[in-house]
């Protein structure tokens, strides 16, 4: 009993962390108008907030990846946390766009330890027929924390001003660090079938290049390309969406933003912890097959959310938050399918990988592609009305164009993981093979 109070505590606090860790991210897409107006910005110089923390959260994460495997995940998640909410809580006092790019590369560096950390502790304390439950909970911290970000940050900005919001955004760390150091972390693989693992990688090879030799997560880095790509885009760009098209409040657009990640992030995120522990007793590719499927629905509820003309705001949200929602299932089937095709001691390492080539690739071109575009499409509705003066209504034309990227790859996104499903169980066999000769070694 005590081991399992022990267990669900270690849950609720990886929990929260994730929580704080996504608030922080998403604080400055929900802060985007008033810093944006403050000084002087495009929509390239703010994609390029985004994309600027993407690139040191990506570089930087293998190698905290390939410590998490060795060292106390424990320690270096404090380290972490106290990093990120630091240089969130600067950003208030910036003076410049330099030092907003400043602190959202410190952020970015923070970051970059809580998925490979926290997704290997909790792979070590559940079997694999209950980690997609566990890390779709986990998962969760994403549309709360997103959401958090935006009903807190938008009127907190509102009443008291944008660097006030930033403060706060870090104040929960004063709580976690402590809790967080009084957990006890569990032994690498103890969670398996052949107790705890000490093999890193099983058949000799250097644990990168055994890693990089599975087709399966290849499959599962392109959707992330994908996934991320436009998880980010609507993370910086929602809010500016609805202010500028719908035309409504900061306030009212960071509570409308909230109300997206909290509703579809919880339903996407608790269909997917259910379904994906029940398909994979029957059908080992199950979790995959159906995150392919979940991302198709997905298409057209993102097409005709971006696409509503100004008023339309009830069609806008409910289209937007489906969408968002089918997105969220992605995170409890697809993390549990990569826990599934590596080695216990793999874990953080694979993660890290995974993290640095999806974010590359597909992050970091979300913000920063997104808002190139709305701006190339701005200056181009100027150039069609003949007017010689950029206004708000041609930037909103640019946006909502801009943002048809989103459903283009949730329809690419479906393709690569069905491509995925398909190598899924030949995988996990050489897993299981490559484990049982190294432990018989």
């Amino acid at each position: 009993m005590k081991d399992q109070r022990s267990t669900y505590a270690a849950v609720l606090v990886l929990f929260a962390v994730n929580v704080l860790n996504f608030y922080d991210r998403n604080i400055a897409g929900a802060l985007t108008e008033p810093m944006r107006k403050e000084f002087g910005l495009t929509d390239t110089q703010i994609g390029l907030l985004g994309s600027a923390f993407i690139w040191i959260y990506a570089v930087v994460g293998v190698p905290f990846g390939r410590i998490a495997d060795r060292w106390s995940r424990k320690n270096l998640l404090v380290a972490g946390l106290v990093i990120w909410t630091s240089l969130t809580a600067f950003a208030g006092t910036a003076s410049s766009y330099a030092m907003l790019l400043a602190s959202r590369l410190g952020v970015g560096v923070g970051e970059a330890v809580c998925a490979p950390t926290g997704t290997s502790w909790l792979g070590d304390l559940f079997p694999p027929d209950k980690r997609a439950r566990v890390l779709a909970i986990f998962m969760l911290g994403v549309p709360i924390g997103g959401a958090l970000s935006y009903f807190i940050s938008g009127p907190a900005a509102q009443a008291w001003g944008w660097r006030t919001a930033m403060v706060i955004a870090s104040l929960p760390a004063l709580i976690l660090v402590p809790a967080l150091l009084m957990l006890k972390e569990p032994q690498r693989g103890a969670s398996e079938a052949g107790g705890p693992a000490v093999q890193i990688a099983p058949d000799g090879r250097n644990p990168v290049m055994a890693v990089l030799s599975i087709p399966t997560l290849w499959w599962i880095i392109a959707s992330g390309v994908f996934l991320n790509f436009n998880m980010y885009a609507i993370g910086t760009f929602m809010p500016a969406l609805l202010s500028r098209v719908h035309k409504l409040s900061l306030a009212a657009s960071g509570t409308a933003t909230g109300f997206t990640y909290i509703v579809g992030g919880i339903g996407g995120g608790l269909i997917a912890g259910y379904f994906g522990d029940r398909i994979v007793r029957t059908h080992p590719n199950g979790r995959l097959v159906i995150a392919s499927f979940v991302s198709l629905i997905g298409v057209p509820l993102a097409y005709f959310g971006v696409v509503q003309p100004a008023g339309n705001i009830v069609i806008t949200l409910v289209c937007l938050t489906a969408a968002y929602g089918t997105m969220n299932t992605y995170y409890g089937l697809v993390y549990s399918s990569i826990q599934d095709i590596v080695a216990p001691t793999q874990r953080g390492l694979t993660m890290a990988l995974y993290f640095m080539a999806m974010y590359l690739c597909g992050a970091s071109f979300g913000p920063l592609l997104t808002g190139s575009i709305s701006d190339r499409m701005a200056r181009q509705a100027m150039a069609e009305a003949g007017a010689s003066q950029m206004t708000e209504a041609f930037k909103a034309i640019g946006l909502q164009q801009a943002m048809v990227i989103i459903p283009v790859l949730s329809a690419a996104l479906a393709v690569v993981l069905w491509m995925a499903s398909r190598t899924f169980v030949t995988d996990v066999a050489k897993r299981d093979r490559a484990m049982q000769g190294a432990g018989s070694a």
